[in-house]
């Protein structure tokens, strides 16, 4: 699977969630996409959901922004570096988050970073549509604006 069929994926799955949602206050909606709410009510919205498996160390992990609105990708990819071809990145390079570095390709690990996870900053960014909120993730602009 593509980032872009990921990105898709997930903010269609998140699309439905909210519509359950409508005419509740951002705070309840907060509150709804909290981990152990989301495994229980929402089992489809992601798969470790099955194994009560958190993708994040994290006790207050919020589900809201399942896909980081600081997350950069490219399917055919970025660049070169290295002779390895960079597909994915941070934007705000958090000193959480590294990269898995194979034979020929970079991508972005995320598991180590909680900032989009956490309530303060889902507040600040808040929107209830998904791909608004995540507008700025690069590909996935391109992507819509071709379709």
């Amino acid at each position: 699977m593509t980032y872009s069929e990921w990105f898709e994926m997930q903010g269609n799955l998140h699309g439905e969630v909210m519509k359950k949602l409508v005419g509740k206050t951002q705070e309840e909606i907060i509150e709804y996409f909290r981990f152990d709410n989301m495994v229980k009510n929402e089992p489809d919205f992601c798969p470790l959901y099955k194994d009560n498996k958190k993708c994040h160390d994290y006790e207050k992990l919020n589900c809201y922004f399942c896909a980081c609105p600081n997350f950069r990708f490219k399917d055919e990819g970025y660049k070169k570096v290295d002779g390895k071809t960079l597909y994915s990145t941070c934007s705000i390079n958090s000193r959480d988050g590294s990269q898995f570095i194979g034979d020929d390709y970079i991508h972005q690990n995320c598991s180590g970073c909680i900032v989009p996870h956490r309530d303060k900053y889902i507040k600040n960014h808040f929107n209830t549509n998904w791909f608004e909120a995540m507008s700025e993730v690069k590909e996935v602009k391109e992507f819509r604006e071709t379709k």
